[in-house]
């Protein structure tokens, strides 16, 4: 790991695990923001995940806010101790799109300045959520899993074709030697009818 992430990725995961820890002690004051949304999101949600999935997610706001501060709470702390980094980066830009879509909602704002303020945090919420999708694609310079998948196959595939070739080669050689062998053996056997007819003849 180098210097950059070392510092980078907890300074990232930071505001995570304190906006977690705090939703999982104190989770009433965002019950009124992440009603609308949950309201629209959770029964979405059950219909579209498996029943065991579904049956699980909890009903009321107030639990669903303090499930998404312990979902935040153990992605920031993946991300930041760089085991399971980019699980962890992936699932703290899943649980972003609705805190931003509850917490900012800058378009329903009817004061100018009040819109204003909402919308840099909206934004400020859009290049975290960048830098988590980086993140998450970060494999340090080691090849991703879809390029060994790639490159595997295109590997395979040139040593099948080299090995095809290599078997054509060596059939040709085979049949090159064979052919000299029975030439070989033609010539042997012209040569000895000719030494026994020419016996015949002295004889």
């Amino acid at each position: 790991m180098t210097v950059v992430r070392a510092l980078a990725r907890p300074l990232l995961s930071m505001i995570f695990v304190v906006q977690g820890v705090n939703s999982i002690r104190n989770p009433e004051p965002l019950v009124p923001k992440a009603q609308p949304v949950t309201d629209r999101l959770v029964p979405m949600v059950k219909r579209v995940a498996p029943a065991q999935v579904g049956d699980r997610i909890p009903e009321t706001t107030v639990n669903l806010v303090r499930l998404n501060g312990a979902v935040q709470v153990l992605g920031g702390l993946a991300l930041a101790s760089g085991k399971g980094r980019r699980v962890g980066a992936a699932t703290l830009a899943a649980t972003l799109i609705p805190v931003t879509v509850a917490g900012h909602p800058f378009w329903q704002m009817k004061d100018k300045e009040t819109r204003a303020a909402q919308r840099i945090q909206f934004m400020k919420n859009l290049g975290l959520f960048g830098g988590l999708l980086l993140a998450a694609v970060d494999t340090e310079g080691k090849p991703g899993v879809a390029w060994r998948a790639t490159h595997g196959a295109k590997a395979a595939k040139r040593e099948t074709k080299r090995g095809a070739k290599a078997a054509k080669r060596e059939t040709k050689r085979g049949a090159t030697a064979a052919k000299r062998e029975a030439k070989d053996l033609a010539r042997e056997a012209r040569h000895a009818a000719k030494l026994a007819k020419a016996q015949l003849n002295v004889g």
